[in-house]
């Protein structure tokens, strides 16, 4: 797939191309034609010539005589766990610039020390089961609810009351009391997708929470 930016796609070149080389068209008429420079051109004519894909080729170079061994990368990560300290000590034991160091940790998941588990000196791993339906986590939330329209703390208090007031199917007791009761959400997590079921009740007690694991696990299904 060609870059955004190309001029030409795969299919232009090797038309491209083949009016250069099978047709015999000079380099800049065809140029000409496609709006593009005779380098171009050239370039996608020699190509096929060759038998070379019309693809784009990775800007990867074939050799890196100045990359970093893998002995010194292995023994930056081995002195990262160990000894956890920052580019400038590393690279300062091991002979290399700090920046270099950097890129290993940076590649490595290891820039930063909240990624090394300060016990084991391990690089940490997030708990997951490997498919999904293997752990549900299962947890509640309680919040308080709010009146239609707004509570007190937003609109006012009188304006608060009479949205208080107005709003069915909400609990408030004789003294008018300003809390309206509470929402649990209940909420069912797949541990390996992170994929969430949840529902809204007026309470947490077990036969809730079971009916909400039930149809949690059927929906999953």
């Amino acid at each position: 797939m060609s870059h955004p930016n190309a001029a030409l796609t795969p299919r232009h070149r090797l038309i491209v191309a083949r009016l250069v080389v099978d047709q015999g068209w000079p380099v800049s008429d065809v140029a000409a034609r496609f709006q593009v420079s005779w380098p171009t051109v050239k370039r996608w004519a020699d190509r096929y010539s060759t038998g070379q894909s019309m693809q784009d080729r990775s800007s990867r170079p074939h050799r890196s005589p100045n990359k970093t061994s893998q002995a010194t990368t292995r023994r930056c990560i081995q002195l990262r766990l160990r000894l956890r300290e920052g580019p400038v000590q590393l690279a300062c034991r091991l002979g290399i610039a700090p920046s270099t160091v950097h890129r290993i940790l940076v590649d490595a998941h290891l820039n930063r020390l909240s990624h090394v588990d300060r016990a084991t000196g391990e690089p940490v791993r997030r708990y997951e089961h490997d498919h999904p339906g293997a752990m549900l986590h299962v947890d509640v939330k309680k919040l308080g609810n709010i009146p239609d329209g707004g509570g007190w703390r937003y609109v006012g208090r009188q304006q608060g009351d009479r949205n208080r007031a107005a709003t069915p199917d909400k609990p408030h007791n004789k003294w008018r009391d300003p809390l309206m009761g509470k929402a649990y959400v209940h909420t069912v997590i797949d541990d390996h997708s992170r994929v969430a079921y949840a529902e809204i009740h007026d309470d947490e007690t077990a036969l809730t929470a079971t009916a909400v694991l039930v149809r949690a696990v059927e929906w999953f299904n």
